[in-house]
């Protein structure tokens, strides 16, 4: 392997089978690395592997993986040594979900599960059954994939909100734990991303279209970002936030705190935030 992690990585990828996921497993591949692609939709992974193999680049396989379910995980984890020819390298904690438009006593405890179920306790899965892998292989490095949500606490997406700051927080506990040693850690926090995540998520319809335009107008490209933190965590970076918007935000939530939630309440009062009963909300409703 060379000194950058990115090149000629043996990677695992949650959620390869759209978005970021996808344009990570395909730069990988072009890094001249082996890719395990992991995704709940089996099909979408296999595609995945197909474009890999159609570029020319590094090879890949897929693999079904709710990361949402342990026992999955425990299998993700078992066999990617099998099928990358070595203990895992480079490990990225992807997969995950958008949830939106609901307001806290009006969300319902199913929903809340869900969302942390794959956003925040699947990267604890995969951060916790990788890291023996990726001491192993020497001089690896994990990458969680948050969002500018884990500090921006926008009104009406608590769910998301909590999750993406428990990928933070995790983020932050392991690089210190790992201080001193070749594994490097990079947590990703953009604002808006050109994905799927609305529309395969849980938002409320009013919500769902103003985070699809949001990305439409101001999203970056998935292989922008995926480019970058491959590029951070090759420098031992810890935070990647892209966006202008996003290191706004991270820079006003720290420097005036007051005003910053004075402005987040009356984003509340303005956004599609839904206050009725949660059984009676439907995707796309």
């Amino acid at each position: 392997m060379t000194s950058k992690r990115s090149h000629q990585a043996r990677a695992v990828v949650t959620g390869a089978g759209s978005g970021i996921g996808r344009a990570f497993a395909l730069e990988l591949a072009a890094r001249g690395g082996r890719v395990l692609c992991a995704d709940i939709d089996v099909d979408r992974a296999l595609d995945t592997v197909r474009l890999i193999g159609d570029s020319g680049s590094g090879q890949a396989e897929a693999l079904f993986c709710d990361v949402a379910d342990p026992d999955d995980m425990r299998t993700l984890a078992a066999r990617a040594p099998e099928l990358l020819g070595g203990p895992t390298s480079l490990m990225i904690n992807n997969a995950g979900v958008g949830i939106g438009g609901r307001a806290v006593g009006y969300i319902g405890i199913d929903d809340w599960d869900w969302a942390l179920g794959i956003n925040l306790r699947g990267m604890v899965f995969g951060s916790e059954l990788f890291l023996p892998q990726l001491r192993e292989s020497g001089r690896g490095g994990l990458i969680n994939v948050a969002s500018a949500a884990a500090f921006a606490a926008g009104p009406g997406m608590a769910p998301y909100n909590v999750g993406k700051a428990g990928v933070l927080a995790l983020s932050e506990t392991i690089s210190a734990e790992l201080s001193g040693t070749d594994l490097a850690v990079t947590v990703l926090c953009p604002t808006f991303v050109k994905t799927n995540v609305a529309a395969d998520g849980r938002i409320t319809g009013e919500a769902q279209k103003l985070a699809e335009t949001l990305m439409r107008v101001s999203g970056r490209s998935p292989e922008q970002v995926a480019r970058q933190t491959l590029d951070a965590n090759d420098r031992g970076h810890l935070y990647v936030v892209p966006q202008l918007e996003a290191k706004a935000i991270w820079l006003t939530k720290r420097l005036l705190p007051r005003t910053y939630t004075f402005g987040a309440g009356i984003l509340h009062r303005l956004a599609p935030t839904t206050t009725q009963p949660a059984d009676r909300i439907t995707k796309g409703a």
